[in-house]
């Protein structure tokens, strides 16, 4: 299940919502939820393969990349907003909970 988190850049103090866990509307959408947060060229990307793909098999691996793009997008997206130097800025338990779901923290 997807969640969402507050995310604040050290920099510019802009405000973005970061994403995690399994992305339904990537699912259902492909990239154009990429597209409306901003993310132009992942969209795009993401719509072309869908294209390519669904014509050369009648759309069935269309599902299978949307499936694979649900699983990988989200942390992939909210992995490069903290490269581009965004941090958490949510409660500390949603935090938590989102450094787990992204891999961000060391085992114990």
């Amino acid at each position: 299940m997807a969640a969402a988190i507050r995310m604040k850049h050290k920099q510019t103090g802009i405000m973005k919502k970061g994403y995690y866990g399994f992305s339904w509307t990537s699912l259902l959408f492909g990239g154009f939820p990429a597209l409306f947060r901003g993310d132009i060229l992942y969209g795009l990307g993401a719509i072309l393969i869908g294209v390519i793909l669904g014509m050369v098999s009648m759309g069935i691996l269309a599902l299978v990349a949307w499936l694979i793009w649900g699983s990988i997008y989200n942390k992939n997206y909210t992995h490069r907003l903290l490269l581009s130097g965004f941090e958490f800025d949510d409660e500390p338990e949603r935090v938590d909970e989102a450094k787990e779901a992204l891999g961000l923290t060391s085992p114990t």
